[in-house]
């Protein structure tokens, strides 16, 4: 059996359309498989976006959050520092009274010592001296 060039042309321009079908209908499913991962693409995309908006709110509270913590860290150290002061100054105060009392016991002793030799000696003179009303 044999071909003539016009059974080969049509033979060949039939198989060119097949290929031409065949290549439209893969680069068809090819497009189409492309835009269905570039959809997936732009909606993880979208999807990201919107995770990173609400955690950019998030992040805006917290930073909110800390910086009311650190005017608070701030005012608590104020007040500890005015409360060192006062405690230093009370150290100062008591040590102060500490000296004053230290004062006095030494008095009280030296008075005691005092009153102790003038006893003994009021004492030693009883028998011998007598204070009388002038008789």
């Amino acid at each position: 059996m044999a071909i003539d060039d016009k059974q080969l042309i049509a033979l060949l321009t039939t198989f060119k359309e097949d290929i031409i079908q065949s290549v439209d209908h893969r680069i068809g499913i090819f497009q189409e498989d492309i835009q269905h991962k570039m959809d997936l693409v732009v909606e993880g995309q979208q999807s990201l976006g919107e995770r990173m908006d609400r955690f950019e709110g998030r992040m805006t509270g917290i930073e909110n959050r800390l910086e009311r913590v650190e005017v608070r860290v701030v005012a608590v150290e104020m007040k500890v520092d005015a409360l060192d002061k006062k405690v230093d100054a009370l150290d100062k105060k008591v040590d102060a009274v500490d000296e004053k009392v230290d004062a006095v016991e030494k008095k009280v002793d030296a008075v005691a010592v005092d009153v102790a030799a003038h006893r003994r000696d009021t004492e030693a003179h009883r028998k011998g001296w007598r204070v009388s009303d002038g008789e």
